[in-house]
């Protein structure tokens, strides 16, 4: 009865470790033929320090059979010289009678048995394995999202630094604080939307950068919420930004029959206005882009209106704008705001001047 116990709890115990690994696939999401890989591999090494460090000790663990099995495989011999490596034919016979044609015999390892150094070193072995898996799947699965929209799970900030722990899926990641719009305050169970900018792989781990203030942001936002860029049938051809206060998009069609610009804003503001919403209260200028320099000047440096754009440099682009002496603080904004935006996204160096050709005091 004894020995029909023992293999009862040989068998709940092998139910349950299997049962553990699918629990931490599941919880992790670290395949458990990987996990399984790295016990055994863990259980080889601490194993072989019983059999003096040598290399004749096996662990296999298949969890699609859910088998578990470690052995060490000695050399039979006439005369034992190494009782760690080799095993007398007597001894060979008592354990495998079929073992002295094949000239080896692989006597079977209970991994229970190990002392406790032995299992402390497996353990260790082990969760350096699993660090391991789970650095290299938090840099695959954000290696595939770089360069995209993702929403993510506020979990804490840096009442010092002001940085936010965030998690994304089953990862954490920090959003610094220098890549959080101004003035937007995060909190705790917050779910926002960042973008990644960049994914390495360096000594100390996977290093995200995440910010909500890149342009990027505000272009996957546009793609989401308007199926005709998703598509293709609308191009973003500009960005230019400033965190929390202004954005300016400049968007095309080569479908005449396409209205780049109102398909962007979407019938009563719908669609610019749920981009709105995500950033905060974001201004959003969207123009249309041109080909021609004087057309994307003037459009992009919306709401002023322009009444002249010179162009007097091709290399270096440089420009001179005239406008209504009623829209000159208009087009340039403040503190600069509106002509530094409009610049960055054509591309050309703009001097804005009155319509009088002179200030006023």
């Amino acid at each position: 009865m004894a020995k029909k116990k023992n293999t009862q709890n040989d068998t709940l115990d092998k139910k349950e470790f299997f049962a553990a690994l699918s629990a931490m696939e599941a919880e992790r999401g670290i395949p458990k033929a990987y996990i399984a890989e790295k016990i055994a591999d863990a259980i080889t090494v601490a194993a072989r320090k019983d059999f003096g460090g040598n290399d004749i000790v096996t662990c296999l663990i298949d969890t699609e059979k859910e088998t578990f099995d470690c052995f060490a495989r000695k050399q039979i011999v006439d005369k034992v010289e190494n009782p760690y490596t080799e095993i007398s034919k007597e001894d060979a016979q008592k354990i495998d009678a079929k073992s002295l044609k094949v000239g080896y015999v692989d006597i079977k390892i209970e991994p229970k048995k190990f002392g406790r150094v032995v299992a402390q070193n497996s353990k260790n072995n082990f969760r350096q394995g699993v660090r391991d898996a789970e650095k290299g799947q938090i840099l695959a699965e954000f290696q595939s999202r770089n360069r995209e929209l993702v929403t993510a799970l506020v979990e804490r900030v840096d009442p010092k630094t002001g940085n936010a722990i965030i998690k994304i899926g089953n990862s954490e990641a920090t959003l610094p604080k220098i890549e959080q719009v101004p003035d937007e305050v995060l909190k705790e169970g917050d779910h926002i939307k960042v973008y990644i900018v960049d994914v390495k792989d360096t000594e100390k781990g996977p290093r995200i950068m995440l910010s909500r203030t890149h342009p990027g942001l505000v272009k996957r936002l546009f793609e989401s919420e308007v199926p005709e860029i998703f598509d293709g049938t609308i191009e973003i051809k500009a960005i230019s930004r400033q965190a929390g206060s202004r954005t300016k998009i400049a968007v095309y069609s080569a479908d005449p029959e396409v209205d780049a610009v109102g398909a962007c804003i979407g019938a009563k503001s719908s669609r610019v206005n749920e981009i709105v919403e995500e950033l905060a209260g974001e201004k959003i200028d969207i123009v249309k882009y041109s080909e021609d320099p004087t057309e994307f000047i003037t459009e992009a440096l919306s709401p002023a209106k322009v009444v002249e754009v010179e162009i007097l440099s091709e290399d270096p682009k440089s420009c001179k704008v005239s406008v209504p002496e009623s829209q000159l603080s208009l087009a340039i904004g403040n503190k600069g705001q509106n002509v530094r935006l409009a610049a960055k996204l054509t591309g050309w160096k703009i001097d804005i001047h009155p319509e009088s050709g002179y200030f006023g005091e």
